[in-house]
């Protein structure tokens, strides 16, 4: 029961792979777009917020296939990828990480949206008033102040990454070694003869990444809210 195959390994370690690609790279995008729907007020801005927490209604399948459809070899945007940079996304562990990206998006925005909102905008104001261009206030007040909803945020993008199934197998398949997660090994698993086993091993790896992810977001939100009590 303890010992973890290497097509296990193999599945855990490109999880996990996927999970920390997809949040580092979705991290700069959610903070941008945080900020822009926590201190702009601009015409859409109610329709952008709909299409950053899309994800969260639709079907995973739904959002797959339409990842499909967009960066898929003859998609819109993965054929032209495809054919001038040999970018390719379909069927690759790169496409299962741009699936969690987007999966992960809102629950990635969604704690820095409320932290950034949180900061004492006489702050940012006093910083303008000595000088300091817009960017500079962002990052040596706004961002820092703000940091422990990021890091909240990356970690609920994180633990959503590692448990993506749907969009994920929907976008770039099954294929071990090369596409299969956690959350597709243990589908697989489950249908395989004498195959409990071994998806039981998963399952409890699975809890034991989600409660540990769970857990420091949690710590994270109280040192954020602590940190506007000057505490």
């Amino acid at each position: 029961m303890l010992e973890i195959s290497p097509t296990e390994w193999t599945a855990i370690l490109l999880s996990l792979r996927v999970a920390v690609i997809a949040t580092l790279v979705a991290t700069p995008f959610g903070i941008a777009v945080a900020w822009l729907l926590a201190r702009c007020d601009f015409w859409g801005k109610s329709l952008l917020d709909a299409v950053v927490h899309l994800p969260l209604v639709l079907p995973p399948v739904v959002t797959g296939y339409l990842l499909l459809l967009t960066f898929g070899k003859r998609g819109l945007v993965g054929g032209w990828l495809a054919d001038h940079l040999g970018i390719v996304f379909a069927f690759r562990w790169t496409g299962a990480a741009l699936a969690c990206g987007v999966m992960s998006f809102p629950l990635l925005v969604r704690p820095i949206r409320l932290s950034i909102e949180a900061v004492d905008r006489r702050l940012e104001q006093a910083a303008e008033t000595l000088g300091a261009a817009p960017w500079r206030v962002f990052a040596t007040v706004t961002l820092p102040l703000a940091l422990p909803g990021v890091l909240a945020g990356m970690v609920l993008g994180f633990a959503k990454a590692i448990g993506e199934f749907g969009a994920t197998i929907t976008f770039v398949s099954n294929i071990p070694g090369e596409t299969q997660t956690i959350s597709s090994a243990i589908y697989s698993l489950i249908q395989t003869p004498e195959g409990d086993t071994a998806a039981a091993r998963l399952v409890i790896i699975s809890i034991v990444l989600a409660v540990g992810a769970l857990v420091a977001a949690e710590v994270f939100a109280r040192r954020a809210t602590a940190r506007l009590h000057g505490q």
